[in-house]
């Protein structure tokens, strides 16, 4: 596990706990590394889990599929980002979203129960692991609100516009790269992948962006 430790410590579930003391958690926490082909899928919509997820390599991304077929992808989870915490933390809920690797993907599962649960001795780095636990709930809650403010846009290009700013203030610089391809995004943003890909030609046009593959540049 000690390899890990590089996207262990990026993630925030382990923030602030020292290295020795998060391998310690890690037994703790019957923490398992699996690996997913891309396309295959983590956990399945209808699942009901009590693991809660870290991507250690790779990406997967959190999608909710209606009855004929059409894909909304709520987020993506890039190495140090966990998913599935908050259906393995009530026992017995199911799944109304699954989790399918975007990319060949290296996950480490860790079970909620014992990460909720401190340990006899009250140590406290799992005081803080629990802390940190809620941060990352919290960050959850303010992701699903950005994906909220987009797509309540009315417009294809206003949603574009409004989530491309949004990345570039994340990413501080104007320019900046993507976790989508063209159909992932509009997937994310839910509109029609041929509308969306009218509007980004008419902005290129308008010189208000550049674009190649998953690298953008707001230009205005």
């Amino acid at each position: 596990m000690e390899k890990y430790l590089p996207v262990l410590k990026k993630s925030p579930l382990f923030a602030g706990i020292d290295d020795q003391d998060v391998l310690s958690e890690l037994g703790c926490l019957g923490a398992r590394v699996r690996e997913y082909p891309k396309d295959s899928f983590v956990f399945t919509a209808g699942d009901s889990i009590s693991d809660m997820a870290l991507v250690l390599e790779g990406c997967v991304h959190i999608v909710q599929d209606d009855l004929w077929g059409r894909r909304s992808i709520l987020s993506s989870c890039l190495p140090g980002d966990f998913f599935g915490e908050v259906y393995a933390s009530k026992p017995g809920s199911v799944l109304n979203v699954s989790a399918q690797a975007a990319e060949d993907s290296r996950i480490m599962l860790l079970d909620i129960g014992k990460v909720l649960t401190s340990c006899s001795s009250a140590c406290s780095h799992h005081q803080r692991l629990i802390s940190n636990l809620v941060g990352v709930l919290a960050g959850k809650l303010l992701v699903f609100n950005d994906k909220v403010t987009h797509i309540s846009r009315r417009s294809t290009r206003e949603k574009l516009l409004s989530y491309l700013s949004a990345q570039a203030q994340k990413a501080g610089s104007k320019a900046f790269d993507i976790p989508f391809d063209r159909q992932q995004l509009a997937d994310y943003l839910c509109v029609d992948r041929a509308a969306m890909s009218v509007e980004l030609s008419k902005l290129r046009k308008e010189g208000v962006l550049t674009t190649s593959r998953h690298h953008f540049e707001l230009t205005k």
